[in-house]
C-alpha cells in the first residue's frame, strides 16, 4: 500500500474512533447505567428493550462479569459516571446470588436472584475470572480480587482437568470438548497475568495458548474449530465441522498476546486465523456466523460480536507486523459496527443482521456491551 493509501487508512480509523467514542461515552454508557442496573440489588440486567426499559428476562452468570469488565473500562475511556459504585455493587450480586457452596458460580438465576440452573459451566467460570481482575483494578482491590480468583482457579483445575489436557466444558454433557470456554479462560489468565502476583496465571495461559496450536487448530487448513470429543478429535456431525469466523479473528488476537513461549508458532497461526476468517468469513463486508471445514457457509447471517473480534484482531496484527493490510480490515471492521448501532435510541444496538442485509428488530442483548467495549477501547489504544 502506497504511504497516501496508508495515511488514508489511518485518517480513517481515526475518524471511525471518534464516532464510536462518542457513542459510548455520549450514550451508551449513560443509558446501561440507568437501565441495565438494577436499582434494587445492583444485579445487570439481560437485555434492553428498544425502547431503552429493562426486560424481565433470567439473568445469565456471564452476563454480570462482562458488564463489570466492561463498565470496569469506563474511566479509562472518558466516561464520568459511578463506577465504583456500579462494580462494587455488581460484584456483591455475582457473588450473592451465583456462587455455590462448592466455590463455582451457578449460570442462571431469576431477576430475583433466584436459582433457575444450578449447573456450572466452564465458559461461566472464565467469565467471573475475568470480572474479578476488572474489578481489582477499578476498586483497587487487588489482592482482595486475586485472593478470590484463585479459590475459583483451584476449583476448576480440581474438578474439571481433563486427562488429555484442557478442561471438560462444565456438568452438562461430560464427553464434549469445547474451545470457546478455552477461549474466554486463556483471556481471564492474561488479564491476571499482567496484574496479579500468582505465577499460575502465566502458565495457565501458556498452557492454553499450547493446547489451542496442538488441539483447537486444523494443522491443513489453519482454521480453529468448536467441538471435540475427550481426546480432542472433532466431535462428531455437523458440531465437530463448524467453524466460526468471529473466533477465528477473537483467538487470534489472544495468541498474538501469548508471546512470553513459543512465539514464533503462536504468530504465524494467529496471522493463519486471521486469514481464514478473512477470506472465507467475511461477506459483504461483515464477519458471518458460521462457516464448515470445507470453508462453505453453513450460517450466512451476521452477529454484532463477530465485528468487535474482527476489529481487535486486525488492529493487533497490524501493530505486531507492520502491514497495513490490517488496518484495512480493522477499518471495514469498524465501519460494520455502525450499521448495529443504528436505533431509535442511542446507545443501543441491534444483534443480527441477515444475508440480505437487514437488520432484526430485537432487544438489545446486554451480553454484547463488553465486545462492543473491548474493540472500542483497542481502537482508541492503537492510536495513541
Amino acid at each position: 500500500m502506497a504511504q497516501e493509501e496508508e495515511s488514508l487508512v489511518e485518517a480513517r480509523l481515526a475518524a471511525l474512533c471518534g464516532r464510536l467514542h462518542e457513542w459510548l461515552v455520549g450514550a451508551a454508557y449513560p443509558l446501561w447505567s440507568r437501565q441495565g442496573v438494577d436499582p434494587r440489588n445492583g444485579g445487570f440486567v439481560e437485555t434492553l428493550g428498544q425502547d431503552g426499559t429493562p426486560l424481565r428476562d433470567p439473568r445469565r452468570a456471564r452476563v454480570q462479569p462482562r458488564q463489570l469488565t466492561a463498565f470496569a473500562k469506563a474511566p479509562m475511556l472518558g466516561w464520568r459516571g459511578d463506577v465504583t459504585g456500579i462494580v462494587r455493587r455488581g460484584v456483591d450480586y455475582l457473588v450473592a446470588h451465583y456462587r455455590r457452596e462448592d466455590g463455582l458460580y451457578r449460570t442462571l438465576a431469576g431477576i430475583d436472584g433466584h436459582p433457575l440452573d444450578e449447573r456450572a459451566l466452564l465458559y461461566d467460570q472464565a467469565f467471573v475470572l475475568l470480572g474479578f481482575a476488572a474489578a481489582a483494578v477499578a476498586l483497587d482491590a487487588r489482592a482482595e480480587f486475586e485472593h478470590r480468583a484463585l479459590d475459583l482457579r483451584d476449583q476448576i483445575e480440581k474438578q474439571w482437568r481433563g486427562a488429555t489436557g484442557g478442561f471438560r466444558s462444565g456438568e452438562v454433557d461430560v464427553d464434549r470438548r469445547e474451545s470457546n470456554p478455552h477461549m474466554h479462560l486463556l483471556e481471564a489468565c492474561l488479564a491476571w497475568a499482567q496484574i496479579g502476583n500468582d505465577p499460575g496465571w502465566a502458565a495457565w495461559t501458556d498452557d492454553i495458548a499450547d493446547l489451542a496450536v496442538a488441539r483447537f487448530i486444523s494443522p491443513a487448513s489453519g482454521a480453529l474449530g468448536e467441538s471435540f470429543t475427550p481426546s480432542w478429535d472433532a466431535a462428531p456431525g455437523t458440531a465437530g465441522r463448524i467453524i466460526e469466523p468471529g473466533h477465528q479473528f477473537e483467538w487470534a488476537w489472544l495468541l498474538l498476546q501469548c508471546q512470553r513461549r513459543n512465539w514464533p508458532a503462536r504468530r504465524a497461526h494467529a496471522l493463519r486465523l486471521i486469514a481464514v476468517g478473512e477470506d472465507a468469513g467475511v461477506r459483504g463486508a461483515v464477519a458471518i456466523n458460521a462457516l464448515l471445514d470445507d470453508f462453505s457457509v453453513h450460517d450466512p447471517n451476521a452477529r454484532l460480536w463477530p465485528q468487535t473480534e474482527r476489529l481487535k484482531g486486525a488492529l493487533l496484527a497490524a501493530s505486531i507486523t507492520g502491514d497495513s493490510r490490517y488496518s484495512t480490515y480493522a477499518a471495514e471492521a469498524a465501519a460494520s459496527l455502525f450499521l448495529y448501532l443504528d436505533t431509535l435510541i442511542a446507545g443501543l444496538w441491534l444483534d443480527l443482521r441477515l444475508a440480505n442485509g437487514a437488520l432484526v428488530d430485537s432487544p438489545a442483548p446486554a451480553s454484547s456491551f463488553y465486545h462492543i467495549v473491548g474493540g472500542i477501547a483497542a481502537l482508541g489504544a492503537s492510536l495513541r
